[in-house]
């Protein structure tokens, strides 16, 4: 039975796992990279895969784990769904939603850059704006870790993104984490994906199976998005060099960005903090 799991999600709504070992090993060859560059197929998830699988193992510090490859999950933490929309990051009272960040001081000023970058990236089109912090007791503290990984969702006080240098820097893959925090899950995650895509199960590695499951998700009465950000790119977790995902009824469609958000994308951030059509953004 799948898990009744809600877009805005926090990592106590998910249940502990084991964390993932990230060791570079020879399956790294094929991988699928090689047919990735091939067939034009490169996206924010397939660099973040590339940067977190070469890792040393325990790449979320403290209790955490990661799931679907970058989700940080908080271990030991009672699993619950979060309703009511309690989730999210709060809502101003003109209109936009103002999310605090903290920056690491090892940033140079170019990463720096590159970081605001792809706060400008959900910014534009959508009520979300980054402030840097001063007071807030929520916010974010993005932070060199070892890897790309964001929590669900608001936690509560101070939560961790890492984006590590130089691998996480692209403006697509900072986009993607920002998205995890905003509470948004990857694409194919949705409960009804098996209408559109359909999982290459014996393609996948067989330790990262889970990465693929799907749950119950709020879709926001939005249309399954094969260009979405959040979206796995076609040849994710390949061990043998072939497809993971294939679209279905669909020629030639690429899935996943690189670098943009989707027009869904931004659909999907202004519908899930109710930012209204005629808002200033």
């Amino acid at each position: 039975m799948d898990r009744i799991i809600l877009l805005c999600i926090v990592s106590t709504c998910l249940p502990a796992v084991q964390s993932q070992k990230f060791l570079f090993s020879p399956r790294w060859g094929p991988i699928g990279y090689k047919e990735r560059e091939k067939h034009g197929d490169g996206t924010a998830m397939d660099e973040i895969i590339k940067a977190n699988e070469i890792q040393a193992a325990g790449i979320v510090d403290g209790t955490a784990s990661l799931r679907e490859g970058d989700i940080a999950v908080s271990a030991g933490r009672r699993a619950k769904v979060c309703f009511a929309r309690s989730c999210l990051w709060s809502k101003s009272v003109d209109g936009h939603v103002y999310i605090p960040y903290r920056l690491s001081p090892e940033y140079s000023e170019m990463e720096t850059k590159m970081i605001k970058n792809g706060m400008e990236n959900i910014e534009e089109g959508t009520c979300v704006k980054f402030v840097p912090r001063t007071h807030q007791r929520d916010f974010i503290d993005i932070q060199q870790k070892a890897g790309c990984w964001s929590y669900l969702g608001t936690r509560g006080g101070r939560q961790t993104v890492s984006l590590q240098s130089p691998d996480c820097l692209q403006v697509g893959v900072i986009s993607h984490e920002f998205m995890h925090a905003l509470g948004f899950v990857h694409e194919q995650s949705r409960f009804d994906r098996d209408n559109y895509v359909t999982i290459m199960w014996p393609n996948i590695w067989r330790d990262r199976l889970r990465n693929f499951e799907k749950f119950r998700t709020d879709n926001l009465e939005l249309p399954y998005d094969y260009s979405s950000i959040m979206h796995f790119g076609m040849y994710a977790y390949s061990q043998d060099g072939e497809p993971t995902i294939l679209p279905k009824n669909k020629k030639n469609i690429k899935l996943g960005q690189p670098s943009a958000l989707s027009h869904i994308d931004k659909m999907k951030i202004n519908k899930l903090y109710n930012c209204g059509d005629n808002d200033d953004h």
